[in-house]
């Protein structure tokens, strides 16, 4: 028995030879039985390696995705984490985690919604269903943090050989998704619903897509992630840091940067030409340029040296503007009489007393509010002043509410 324990290859084949057992149709409480009297515990590596090599073997991938939630159930609480990596703070494992942790927090929730049905009224039922709506809404975004996995994650461990468990992984993520495809549509039917017709969406359509997400939870951190940090280098889970805000985060927002120690500049995952990187996403220069040029306000961006570096050009900007101001100092582009309170401005932002100036002035009939903004970067060192303009006459004019679609008339 010590033999067995302490050899990777014979847990290995045992592992092997019971999941095959189990393709063939042996009981899964039985086999469960098995691996807990002869190993207790396998660790995480193995249970990948005996996949890949079940299918390296000729085991179709469809097969092994076929009887994924069967191994699942063996296996779940089996599996041996003594020798993981620890994570830090901020990297992508890390934010894969918390991630999970909120998704499970939504699952909770609707299970105790689950629970409390029994004892619903009739005239609670709407309310309920809604209830759910919102859960099964928050719980779509379970897509972001799939597609993180499958375009980001997948092809390095595919760089690595392991090519056979993210194949399978990638269908039950497809399973996952129509699961909650036909949750959503059945929370969303017309109609009402009474308390024996909600009992019937809960135990067919809802609760096997929080059932499909639990599963895909427990084999990613307890085989997955511990795998693939033994498996991918810094630089690899760098390129996918720089890559995640393009697909977005699940639930979480991580608070943290991160960035591996000793990273050479040359070695940093840069976007495609054409593209602008921000820490909330991104833009192509075509879509950045219309952001700009589509608010309803006015832009004007100063830089550090007092230099007119840039202004938005809306197609009925308050106060006009022409290319020729790009470069030249301010102070040159205002009237003599008003020089003095730019001066006092940008002194201000500059010593850091202020961070913003307000006005408001009346202008051909418009009420035309204006105000400057202090830039500043993470750590407080001023960048420049930020002018924004609007003419809020149309807004001063709103009564009431406006809660229906009700489109803006042309002018």
């Amino acid at each position: 028995m010590s033999e067995l324990l302490n050899n990777s290859e014979k847990r290995k084949e045992l592992l092997k030879h019971m999941i095959l057992q189990l393709h063939a149709g042996e009981a899964p409480d039985l086999v469960r039985n098995r691996l807990v009297q002869i190993l207790a515990s396998i660790p995480y590596d193995e249970v990948v390696e005996v996949e890949q090599e079940l299918i390296n073997e000729g085991l179709p991938a469809e097969e092994v995705l076929q009887f994924c939630d069967i191994h699942t159930m063996v296996l779940d609480g089996h599996i041996d984490q003594s020798g993981a990596k620890a994570v830090p703070e901020g990297h992508p494992v890390d934010t894969f985690l918390k991630e999970n942790e909120a998704l499970q927090a939504e699952i909770s929730k609707a299970e105790a919604m689950f629970a409390s049905l029994t004892g619903l009224s009739e005239t609670d039922t709407a309310e309920f269903r809604l209830g759910l709506r919102r859960i099964f809404n928050a719980l779509m975004d379970v897509d972001k943090h799939y597609k993180r996995k499958e375009y980001l994650v997948f092809p390095f461990l595919e760089k690595y050989g392991i090519t056979g468990p993210p194949k399978v992984m990638w269908g039950k993520h497809d399973e996952t998704r129509e699961y909650m495809k036909t949750a959503l549509e059945a929370l969303t039917v017309e109609g009402e619903l009474g308390r024996e017709d909600l009992q019937g969406v809960v135990d067919f359509a809802l609760k096997p897509a929080l059932q499909a997400i639990g599963d895909m939870i427990m084999k990613e951190n307890e085989i997955l992630f511990p795998m693939c940090m033994d498996k991918l280098s810094d630089l690899d889970w760098y390129q996918v840091y720089n890559q995640t805000i393009e697909f977005g985060y699940c639930l979480y927002d991580p608070a943290v940067d991160w960035k591996p120690e000793g990273l050479q500049a040359d070695e940093e995952y840069e976007l495609p030409q054409g593209f602008i990187q921000m820490p909330s996403g991104n833009f192509r220069l075509d879509e950045l340029t219309a952001v700009f040029n589509t608010l309803p306000i006015d832009i004007t961006f100063v830089d550090k040296d007092d230099k007119v570096r840039f202004f938005s050009m809306g197609p009925d900007r308050i106060f006009p503007r022409n290319r020729a101001i790009l470069g030249r100092d301010v102070r040159l582009c205002h009237p003599p009489s008003s020089v003095n309170v730019v001066d006092q401005i940008l002194n201000d932002f500059k010593s850091g007393k202020e961070n913003s100036a307000p006005f408001w002035i009346q202008l051909h009939g418009k009420f035309i509010f204006i105000e400057y903004f202090a830039l500043r970067d993470k750590d407080g060192q001023y960048l420049g002043t930020l002018e924004f303009s609007q003419d809020l006459t149309p807004y001063r004019a709103l009564e009431g509410e406006q809660r229906l679609l009700s489109y803006a008339p042309r002018t």
